[in-house]
């Protein structure tokens, strides 16, 4: 293997474990409550405490790595996060399990930015499509293979097992990184932005306790207080970084045109899937007497166009440009979820369920991978390190606010217009894909996607 190669299968091992702790949590819920008799809003917390855990540690990143290096950082971010595994599996209280879930998060947030500005600074502009291709791919198996081992560990041994059945991959990660990850030469750190990690981590905190609060129907009013606190930590932040010479993140770089649409797809196509599905699961099981392993399975026919679409970004992304791409996905995603909403229409064709996922794994696993594969086109080595942390914050941003939008409506329809909530809110999710077809009408054609120099000599050869 070459040496990009050896970085890049680092990166993809903690990136795929990192995925795997997002989503396997799930299926442990009803053990978990079962031994501690703990409500559905307390068991939120087993997965947002890991995704609080992600997003507070990411700002740290290009600091942590100027002062001592990606190689150490990563292998310490993995001693810590096999640590807290142990820990949650052996929580004695929901309290204990949701704080060993945030250093477990602590621990795992900073494997994907450092694991993805290693790897992208290996590669050209020109190849980091195809790059992108392969990290989808990778991200893809997570959410697919995860429910069903998960599943299958807790059936044969406890719900305990499931937060350490990544170990041996996180530990092979952790050898790998020992072997393989170069030993950064040492370089003066900058000074410490230690306001505006305040000020952001404060507000992102904020903005996720809000968030899932705002899930709840009976929280709504606290949810909202603490998400509009967190939002003006968040400005405060953006005003303070603007002053500074040497600020926690380089908020200039969202002025990339695909950087920040990639951004903006993100949250209104991948994260409003995650709070469609969410709200899907529950409308199929009630309403239409689905068996949770039949709605379950509906996540093999989304796999499957999600990586059908994923190849096809692959292949198409430097040839057709990212409007080309982007615009498809969204209308996809779209007829998807119509499609869900025709179920209260025809209830005995569960063959619609079916061409519903597979649209929205198509649509938005088209966006997903052209989001990925052209935020970081154009942004210079130097830059990757902000790039990487802006862009893995508002992922993560992107999956809470996706199910907090969509549960609210759903609570609020089922409040004024129960008959009908849930084929309501499945046609206005339908309807919000026309925001970012807008934003990306906007967008350049193919030459985007071109370095800089060759649309130079493009414009002086005409």
């Amino acid at each position: 293997m070459s040496h990009r190669a050896r970085v890049a299968a680092v990166y993809l091992l903690g990136f795929f474990v990192d995925l795997i702790n997002m989503f396997i949590a799930n299926v442990a819920y009803p053990g978990i409550a079962r031994q501690f008799d703990a409500p559905v809003s307390a068991l939120a917390w087993v997965s947002t405490g890991y995704i609080l855990g992600l997003t507070l540690v990411i700002p740290l990143s290009r600091a942590l790595t100027a002062r001592f290096g990606a190689r150490r950082v990563f292998i310490l971010s993995l001693t810590i996060f096999m640590v807290a595994s142990f820990g949650a599996a052996g929580a004695t209280h929901l309290t204990t399990l949701t704080g060993w879930r945030i250093v477990q998060g602590l621990g795992g947030g900073l494997l994907i930015p450092l694991g993805q500005t290693l790897t992208y600074a290996l590669y050209p502009s020109h190849e980091r499509a195809r790059l992108s291709a392969v990290i989808m791919l990778v991200g893809l198996l997570a959410p697919a293979l995860s429910p069903a081992i998960g599943g299958i560990i807790v059936d044969s041994f406890s719900w305990r097992w499931v937060f350490i059945a990544s170990l041996p991959l996180a530990l092979l990660a952790w050898v790998l990184a020992l072997l393989w990850l170069p030993e950064a030469p040492y370089e003066p750190a900058e000074r410490f932005d230690l306001k505006g990690f305040l000020l952001l981590n404060g507000g992102l905190m904020l903005v996720l306790w809000g968030l899932t609060s705002l899930g709840e129907s009976s929280e709504w009013l606290s949810g909202s207080a603490l998400l509009l606190a967190g939002t003006g930590l968040m400005a405060m932040f953006i005003r303070v970084s603007r002053k500074q010479t040497e600020p926690l993140l380089d908020l200039t770089l969202i002025k990339d045109p695909l950087l920040r649409t990639g951004m903006l797809v993100y949250q209104c196509i991948p994260g409003v899937f995650t709070g469609v599905s969410l709200i899907a699961m529950l409308y199929l099981q009630n309403e239409h007497h689905f068996s949770a392993a039949q709605s379950g399975s509906l996540m093999l026919p989304w796999s499957l166009a999600s990586f059908a679409a994923i190849s096809f970004t692959g292949k198409m992304f430097n040839r057709l440009g990212p409007r080309a791409l982007f615009i498809p996905g969204c209308l996809i995603q779209g007829a998807g979820i119509g499609l869900l909403a025709l179920l209260s229409v025809f209830p005995a064709a569960p063959w619609l369920a079916i061409a519903a996922f597979t649209l929205m794994g198509a649509g938005s696993s088209l966006c997903s991978s052209t989001a990925q594969s052209g935020a970081f086109l154009h942004i210079q080595t130097e830059k990757l390190a902000d790039a990487s942390a802006l862009w893995n914050i508002n992922r993560q941003l992107s999956f809470c606010l996706g199910v907090t939008l969509v549960s609210v409506m759903l609570n609020i329809l089922q409040i004024y217009l129960p008959q009908s909530a849930f084929r309501l809110a499945f046609i206005l999710a339908a309807v919000s894909v026309i925001v970012p077809v807008l934003l990306c009408l906007r967008l350049p054609g193919r030459e985007i996607v071109q370095e800089p120099n060759q649309r130079e000599l493009q414009k002086e050869s005409r």
